[in-house]
């Protein structure tokens, strides 16, 4: 190539390159309204793939939050981790986007918006690091999850900043949600454990 070549031969290879392939994002919505999940579209060839994995247009296209406030990761050494079941109280609820990076995780997310129709209804999902599928989770939803290997990261994309004063919790086993996991979690938080039965009013408060 020239390097002394005019930018525009540049572009216009991109801009063709662009009309081969349609990198969007595939989002499909869980039986809870408003939560999705969102898989990468992939380009294959004998290098292995490329896609996309976060497109601000094509989350406000769907009607999604796409503010972006912090990204957090986590790293759970051991299979049957649990972290869980995690959200923020109002004003500071949160949205989430989750992927594990590394490993294999169940996901598991409660619906919490009084009024909803699938209010106190959960619904879980593998995600990995073979299948790039990411979760979508909505304000008023409590998010947790086992790992299901050893050694895996998972990374969160946030609406909100981390407020210590709003966090709260619901416990793995609540019996007012009944939450079927694949495993008997064999690691967690003291604090993660002990939290206490689901109570309308404090998580609304």
């Amino acid at each position: 190539m020239d390097r002394h070549a005019p930018p525009c031969l540049l572009t216009e290879k991109i801009d063709n390159h662009k009309q081969e392939y349609s990198p969007e994002m595939n989002f499909t919505e869980t039986p809870l309204k408003g939560a999705y999940l969102i898989d990468i579209r992939k380009m294959e060839d004998d290098r292995g793939f490329f896609g996309r994995s976060w497109c601000a247009n094509e989350m406000e296209a769907h009607g999604l939050n796409a503010r972006v406030c912090q990204a957090n990761t986590s790293r759970s050494m051991h299979k049957g981790t649990l972290r869980g079941m995690h959200y923020q109280k109002p004003p500071y609820q949160e949205t989430k986007l989750i992927r594990c990076t590394s490993g294999s995780i169940y996901d598991v997310i409660i619906d919490l918006r009084v009024g909803s129709a699938t209010y106190q209804k959960w619904f879980g999902i593998e995600l990995s690091r073979k299948n790039y599928r990411m979760l979508y989770v909505p304000e008023g939803f409590a998010h947790g999850f086992i790992t299901l290997e050893d050694d895996c990261e998972v990374t969160y994309l946030v609406t909100e900043f981390y407020a210590p004063g709003a966090e709260a919790g619901i416990r793995w086993n609540d019996p007012a949600f009944g939450i079927s996991w694949p495993l008997e979690p064999v690691s967690m938080s003291e604090k993660d454990r002990m939290h206490p039965d689901y109570n309308i009013q404090t998580v609304s408060a």
